[in-house]
């Protein structure tokens, strides 16, 4: 990874390019400390850190802290890749998006251009619930005349904040190195973390022996990044051998290649997919009074801090097993891909070409996604605890999660890709003049 940093700050053009990268980044996480009128910020603070609000813990991560501190970009770009999702889900639904979606440039440019005005509408929708959320723990001030109207216009920053971060995130994308919106995620879970951890170590002055609890805490941390960087890197690779064909003078083939299917082909869009599933209630009820009976029955029992977490955690596992499961169906198709072979003359060792091919491959491939949605839902949910244990002493416990760990570790990897292969690109420019 340094060395390849190291051979992309010598290439002119990528070097700049980081720079812009930076450059927007920092803008991002200026406007994370640009606080919104009309907000008591100690009540917020309070509001989103405890522990009856999943909801507003995991897009305060998300989003660095921004909304803990009641800044403007306390949405983050989290809209956006929630609209994301939905249009995915819906363009393999709807005939008229999935044929817009096969239309070439043009027709993911329209889809791209819809995913946004749906991103502006969920900003609005989750500004208002935060807005709610907030009045119902006493957060909103009357700075501009009565609640009625600083609450509509905090629901206006919010919105136009979110929809600054996705403008961002979108200059990233087209001038920068990488992805934009999960370079920002990135650097907005780093940054949470970053602070969280010097929190962390100012009460060690108090109590000395909150040290332990911190390295405890970072060991757990460095372990399961391991764990992570190694599930990702693994892969199950398939032989591929090429039959000799002769074309006039020339012989093509007599190859033998692989078919490479990695173990967590889906990254970490299962737990993404279910997270927003899991919090769609959790925005719903951030509507109503906090003593509401629905509020009360679903914190009481269904909620992660609920006298019966297990509930949660089982629709959890559920949910992870069923989207990594989908989403594989929709990256490799087997179908598709026993047709290619057969076209060029490849045949997978034992198993013949045509309709065998595919139904070998459909079973390798759902046996994969099973091992990779076991591990999912393993680091979703089993590392929680522990880092709740360790880290609820020391301010902590929601610091990092496992989710987070596996968005740092594939946008860290995917950049590192995206530098390789513009390098190689350079190099062959070079080679061709």
């Amino acid at each position: 990874m340094w060395q390849t940093l190291v051979n992309a700050f010598k290439d002119k053009s990528l070097r700049i390019k980081i720079f812009i990268t930076l450059g927007l980044l920092l803008v991002y996480r200026i406007g994370c400390y640009i606080p919104v009128p009309g907000l008591d910020f100690e009540v917020v603070k309070s509001a989103v850190t405890g522990d009856n609000n999943t909801l507003l813990q995991i897009m305060n991560v998300v989003s660095g802290g921004s909304l803990g501190s009641g800044t403007l970009f306390a949405l983050g770009i989290l809209p956006f890749i929630n609209s994301f999702i939905i249009m995915q889900l819906l363009t393999l639904i709807i005939p008229p998006l999935e044929r817009m979606s096969k239309e070439g440039d043009e027709g993911r440019a329209k889809i791209t251009q819809i995913t946004r005005y749906v991103a502006i509408l969920l900003a609005i929708v989750q500004g208002i619930g935060i807005v709610v959320t907030f009045h119902n723990s006493g957060a909103i001030e009357e700075t501009f005349g009565s609640e009625a109207v600083s609450g509509a216009i905090i629901i206006l920053l919010l919105t136009a904040g979110s929809t600054f971060v996705m403008w961002l995130s979108e200059r990233i994308t087209e001038y920068g190195i990488g992805n934009g919106s999960s370079m920002v995620i990135f650097i907005g879970i780093i940054s949470s973390f970053a602070s969280s951890l010097i929190s962390a170590f100012k009460t060690v002055g108090e109590n000395a022996e909150n040290i332990w609890y911190i390295l405890g805490y970072l060991l757990l941390v460095l372990l399961m990044f391991l764990l992570i960087v190694f599930i990702d890197g693994s892969e199950r690779r398939i032989k591929v051998n090429y039959a000799k064909q002769v074309k006039g003078n020339k012989m093509y083939g007599g190859q033998s290649t692989y078919i490479p299917m990695k173990v967590n082909g889906s990254g970490v869009m299962p737990i993404i997919f279910a997270s927003a599933f899991l919090m769609f209630p959790q925005m719903i009820l951030s509507f109503f009074p906090a003593d509401n009976k629905v509020v009360l029955f679903y914190n009481q029992y269904l909620g992660p801090y609920s006298s019966v977490p297990v509930v949660y955690y089982l629709f959890t596992f559920i949910f992870i097993i069923f989207f990594a499961y989908f989403y594989a169906q929709i990256q490799f198709n087997p179908v598709d891909v026993a047709r290619n072979l057969q076209q060029y003359g490849g045949t997978i060792q034992g198993v013949r070409p045509g309709k065998p091919t595919s139904e070998y491959l459909a079973k390798i491939n759902s046996r994969i996604t099973l091992f990779g949605a076991l591990f999912l839902a393993f680091v979703a949910i089993v590392p929680t605890f522990g880092f709740q244990a360790l880290g609820k002493s020391v301010g902590l416990s929601n610091a990092f999660s496992a989710t987070s760990m596996l968005i740092i570790v594939s946008v860290a990897l995917e950049l590192e890709k995206q530098l390789e292969s513009q390098i190689m690109m350079r190099h062959y420019k070079g080679f061709l003049k």
